[in-house]
């Protein structure tokens, strides 16, 4: 069984005539995701990629029955298409543009409030359930339907983790790429409340990194729920220097809270098991699992 996304899920595409999306788009197709339409405003009444272009959001959804949009979309212009997916209601959108100015995501959380939608992104790798569907810019190639979910900051680190967990046999039921931006949509505890729920998720794995507090915040969910699903966490930064941006624009250590060191012993003194080195996050799965 999967999250949020399965074989049936209908996938439209906002700045599909762009050359990212276009490429990545391809490749959702290929990899058997129902494209069903995009969006460029401007260009509406055109075909790319074989597939129909419509103005607005409201009008791709009614016309194609879509429940789930792709976007990538410039930073600048990247919260006004998430929030016009937000008002037409799409009930998950995907964003993977990086950097999207703070001020605007304030804007796009606004918008996210009491609303049907769910948001992952923007700097999101995406979302993939295995031989189901793909959204977004992640490979594909090292992925096994099975029953341990992934929620990750880190794209590289989720990539490696989806190798390692089918190199393990236990394949993955979705990964999702939370995204490395400092204000996003989904957070490590709405992901691991739908992996807990999911009655063919049996482990889940967290990958987190230096800057924010998205890993406490997950620290404590876990000690309140005591969940019976083991939950392995690896840190990525642990050597990684103060006032430093490591990578993208959340890695960032500052004013206290945002240290590899107090997420990961916040994240153990949970019960979470903590891989030591991000190459041995599959065998700890398993290890787990199998005790």
């Amino acid at each position: 069984m999967a999250v949020l996304i399965d074989a049936d899920t209908r996938v439209i595409c906002q700045g599909l005539t762009g050359r990212q999306a276009s490429y990545h788009m391809e490749r959702a197709i290929a990899y058997g995701t129902q494209v069903v339409g995009g969006v460029v405003p401007g260009k509406g009444g055109r075909r790319h990629l074989g597939l129909p272009v419509y103005d607005s959001v409201a009008e791709a959804v009614e016309a194609t029955g879509a429940n789930a949009s792709a976007a990538f979309v410039p930073p600048p212009n990247a919260a006004e298409a998430m929030i016009e997916a937000i008002e037409a209601e799409v009930p998950l959108v995907v964003c993977v543009t990086e950097r999207v100015p703070v001020l605007d995501m304030v804007r796009v959380r606004a918008a996210l409030e009491g609303g049907k939608t769910r948001l992952i992104g923007p700097n999101s790798q995406g979302i993939i359930t295995p031989g189901a569907c793909k959204i977004g810019v992640m490979p594909a190639h090292h992925d096994r339907a099975g029953r341990i979910g992934i929620a990750s900051r880190s794209a590289s680190l989720s990539s490696e983790v989806v190798e390692q967990t089918t190199a393990e046999r236990l394949g993955q039921s979705t990964s999702i790429g939370i995204g490395g931006d400092p204000v996003h949509g989904m957070d490590f505890v709405d992901c691991l409340e739908l992996f807990l729920a999911d009655p063919e998720t049996a482990g889940v794995v967290l990958v987190g990194e230096i800057g924010g507090t998205a890993e406490q915040a997950a620290a404590e969910f876990i000690k309140a729920e005591r969940p019976r699903k083991p939950v392995v966490a690896y840190v990525a930064g642990l050597h990684a220097p103060a006032e430093r941006r490591m990578g993208h624009a959340g890695t960032l250590n500052v004013m206290g809270g945002g240290g590899a060191m107090e997420k990961i012993e916040a994240l153990r003194a949970a019960g979470a098991h903590v891989a030591t080195s991000p190459a041995q996050i599959g065998a700890t799965m398993r290890q787990v699992l199998t005790r």
